[in-house]
C-alpha cells in the first residue's frame, strides 16, 4: 500500500492497474488525461496522509474505464453532445416534472404509459422520486436506500428502468435520479457487515463504542429530526452508537475513508449508464464530518463533489449533478459550477415566493432576485413552486432585518400562517417536525391546498397560477410536482397508514388524482381551469427566447405587492410583473417609461400601450415583450 506521490507517478499505477483490469479505450484515454490532474489534487487534499491513497485512487481509475467501456453507445454519443455544449439544459423549452413512480403511475410500466402526457406537457426532464430497494415499512420515502442497483420490485426491475430511460431519451426526456450519498439505510449489506465487524466494511460509517465521542460531536451538530431522535447519533442494539443524521434507519457514510468514495463512485457509475443524465445531489451539505464543527458545508464537501464530478467527465461524459443544500443562502450558491454542481435547487426563491403570498408583500422576494440570482455560466437554478419535502423558510435573517422584519418571529408567523393557526389564513398546511424546545418547524402541503383552492378562497386559483409564473420566468429549469397542473388537494388518507403517519410529508404525496386528470379538459372545474392556464404559459414560454439562460435585472415599481424583473434578449426583454396582493395594483405610465411605448403580451397574445400604464389585478400578472429606448 502507498501513499499518493506526485501526479506522474500517481497516474502510471492508476493507468497500471486499469490496463490490468482491461482494454484502456483511447476516447478515454483522452479525457483521463484532461481530468487525472483534477482528480489527483483533490484526492490528495482529501486523502493524501492515507497509506492506501494511491491504491484506492487507482482502482476508483479501472472502475471509471471499465465503466467507460461498458457504456451504451447512444449515451456515449449523447453524453459527448451535451459535453461540448455546456448549455445545453438552458433553453427556453426545458421544463421538468418530478413524481412518485407508485403514487404517480404504480410502477415502472405505468410511467412508461404516461410519456405521451409528459409530452403534450412539454416535459424535457423527469425526475423519479427515489426508486431503489429500501426497508419495509419507514424508508424516508425511499432515502433510506438498501441498493443502488436494484429497483424496488415492487416498481420494477434496473433492466425496465434503463429501457424507460432509453425511451424517454426518444422523447426528449432527460432521467434525473436521486443519488443518496449522505447515507445508506441500516439494512444496506455494507452496513450489515460493518455491524458485523468487517474488516472492509466496519470503517465506512461512523461506529463508536460509547458516547465520548458522540458526546463531542454533538456539542456543535444540530437536530434535524428530532421527532425520530435528538442529536445526531442513534443507539444500535449492541450497545455502540452510529451516526444517523437524519432517521434512525439511515446511517451516515464516512468519507474520511478512501474506500466510501471508491464504492460509492461505483454505484454513480452504474446509473449512469442506466441512462440517468442528471443525479440529485442528496444533502450535500452534510457529506463530510469534523469534530468541533456543525459538519454542514465543510470545506471537504466541495472537494467530494469536484472530485465525483472530474470521475463522471471521464466516463460518463455530459452528466449533470444537482444540488441539494437547503442552507443559508450564501451557501447554497457555493455548491454552483461547471466544476461541482451545475444545477441546483432554488430554496430561497421557492419559500420566498410562498411568503410574499402570504405577506401581500413581494420586497423580500424582490431583493433576493436582485442580490442572490446571479449564478456562474454553464449553471443554472432548478426554480419550483413546491417539492416532495417541506418547505422551510431559509431566507438570510440579515437580508429581512434591512427591510425591518425579524427572522425568527417572521418564520414563526409564516410557519402558523400555513398551517391555519393565523386569523384569516388562507392556507390548509400541516406542519413537518415541529420542535416544542425550539420552536422550529416547517410547512406540508400541496401547492393548490396551500394556495387557498382547498379552502375555497376566491383567490386560490390564481395563487397556483401565479406562483408557476414566477418559477416559469425567472431563469434556469422549472420544475412542477405532477399533479400541481391540476390542482391536486392534500391527502390526509396518510394517518391511517402506520408507516406514514409520522411524516406529515406524506400529505402531500398522495396517489395522481385520476378524476382531476380526467377534467383537465373541462373548462368549468378546478383542474380544468388550472391546467389550461398553467399550460398556456409554458406554451408562451416556449416560444420565448428571452426565458433561455439565468440573467435576470430587477425592476422596481412603487407598490410593495409588485415583484417585477427583466429577462434580457438580443434588442428586447420580457419584463414580468406580479402583483401579490388582494388588491388592483395600478402601474403608472412614469413607472414603465424605459420602454417603448407598445409592448406585446406573451400570454394574451396581445399589444399593450404602455402609455395608459398597467392595471394588475389581485394576484394577476404579466409577461411583456417591450424594447428599452
Amino acid at each position: 500500500m502507498t501513499t499518493l506521490t506526485t501526479v506522474d507517478a500517481d497516474r502510471a499505477a492508476a493507468l497500471s492497474a486499469a490496463d490490468a483490469s482491461g482494454r484502456v479505450d483511447e476516447a478515454f484515454l483522452g479525457r483521463f488525461d484532461e481530468q487525472f490532474p483534477r482528480l489527483h489534487g483533490l484526492f490528495t487534499r482529501l486523502y493524501g496522509e492515507r497509506p492506501d491513497g494511491q491504491e484506492q485512487l487507482a482502482q476508483i481509475v479501472t472502475l471509471a474505464s471499465a465503466s467507460w467501456n461498458a457504456r451504451p453507445l447512444d449515451l456515449r454519443v449523447r453524453g459527448s453532445r451535451h459535453a461540448e455544449d455546456p448549455d445545453w439544459f438552458q433553453s427556453e423549452r426545458m421544463l421538468g416534472g418530478v413524481c412518485y413512480v407508485d403514487r404517480y403511475a404504480g410502477n415502472l410500466a405505468g410511467i412508461r404509459e404516461q410519456i405521451p402526457y409528459f409530452r403534450e406537457l412539454g416535459l424535457s426532464y423527469l425526475h423519479l422520486m427515489p426508486l431503489f430497494d429500501a426497508p419495509e415499512g419507514p424508508n424516508d420515502g425511499g432515502y433510506a436506500v438498501s441498493s443502488y442497483r436494484r429497483v424496488n420490485p415492487s416498481l420494477g426491475s434496473m433492466a425496465q428502468l434503463a429501457d424507460l430511460a432509453a425511451e424517454l431519451r426518444l422523447a426528449g426526456i432527460s432521467l434525473v435520479l436521486d443519488f443518496i450519498f449522505n447515507h445508506t439505510s441500516d439494512e444496506h449489506e455494507w452496513a450489515r457487515k460493518a455491524y458485523a465487524g468487517d474488516p472492509e466494511f466496519e470503517d465506512f460509517y461512523l461506529i463508536f463504542p460509547d458516547r465520548t465521542m458522540p458526546d463531542a460531536y454533538e456539542e456543535t451538530t444540530r437536530e434535524i429530526f428530532p421527532e425520530d431522535h435528538p442529536g445526531s447519533f442513534v443507539q444500535l442494539e449492541d450497545g455502540r452508537w452510529v451516526w444517523a443524521t437524519f432517521h434512525s434507519y439511515q446511517w451516515d457514510l464516512n468519507y474520511a475513508n478512501p474506500a466510501v468514495f471508491r464504492a460509492m463512485a461505483g454505484e454513480m457509475l452504474f446509473l449512469a449508464n442506466q441512462g440517468v443524465e442528471v443525479l440529485r445531489m442528496d444533502a450535500v451539505a452534510f457529506i463530510w464530518k469534523r469534530l468541533g464543527t456543525p459538519c454542514e458545508s465543510l470545506p471537504e464537501a466541495h472537494l467530494l463533489l469536484q472530485a465525483f464530478n472530474a470521475l463522471l467527465a471521464m466516463a460518463a461524459p455530459g452528466t449533470l449533478f444537482k444540488s441539494e443544500a437547503i442552507v443559508h443562502p450564501d451557501e447554497v450558491l457555493t455548491y454552483v459550477s461547471p466544476g461541482e454542481c451545475q444545477l441546483s435547487y432554488n430554496p430561497l426563491q421557492m419559500a420566498l415566493t410562498w411568503e410574499a403570498l402570504a405577506t401581500r408583500d413581494a420586497r423580500l422576494l424582490q431583493q433576493a432576485l436582485e442580490r442572490r440570482h446571479d449564478l456562474p455560466p454553464h449553471t443554472a437554478w432548478v426554480n419550483y413552486v413546491r417539492s416532495h419535502d417541506d418547505i422551510g423558510w431559509t431566507f438570510a435573517d440579515e437580508d429581512a432585518a434591512e427591510l425591518g422584519i425579524d427572522g425568527y418571529a417572521h418564520r414563526r408567523f409564516l410557519n402558523d400562517f400555513y398551517v391555519g393557526r393565523h386569523e384569516g389564513t388562507f392556507a390548509r398546511g400541516v406542519p413537518f417536525q415541529e420542535n416544542p424546545r425550539t420552536g422550529d418547524a416547517r410547512v406540508a402541503g400541496t401547492t393548490a391546498s396551500l394556495a387557498g383552492v382547498e379552502a375555497g378562497d376566491p383567490g386560490g386559483e390564481d395563487r397556483v397560477v401565479l406562483a408557476h409564473a414566477i418559477a416559469l420566468s425567472t431563469g434556469g429549469i422549472p420544475l412542477l410536482y405532477l399533479g400541481d397542473e391540476v390542482a391536486q388537494l392534500n391527502d390526509y388518507t396518510y394517518t391511517d397508514d402506520p408507516d406514514r403517519r409520522s411524516d406529515s410529508r406524506w400529505v402531500h404525496r398522495g396517489n395522481r388524482p385520476r378524476d382531476r386528470y380526467a377534467e383537465r379538459l373541462t373548462a368549468d372545474t378546478a383542474a380544468g381551469r388550472v391546467h389550461r392556464r398553467l399550460t398556456k404559459l409554458i406554451s408562451a414560454r416556449a416560444g420565448a427566447a428571452e426565458f433561455a439562460g439565468n440573467a435576470l435585472v430587477g425592476f422596481r415599481t412603487p407598490d410593495p405587492a409588485v415583484l417585477g424583473y427583466q429577462r434580457p434578449g438580443e434588442g428586447t426583454v420580457v419584463l414580468v410583473l406580479a402583483n401579490v396582493g388582494d388588491e388592483q395594483s395600478l402601474i403608472d405610465p412614469l413607472t414603465l417609461s424605459g420602454f417603448d411605448r407598445m409592448a406585446h403580451d406573451l400570454v394574451l397574445g396581445v399589444d399593450v400601450d404602455l402609455d395608459e400604464g398597467l392595471a394588475l389585478p389581485p394576484h394577476g400578472f404579466v409577461w411583456l415583450r417591450v424594447r428599452p429606448l
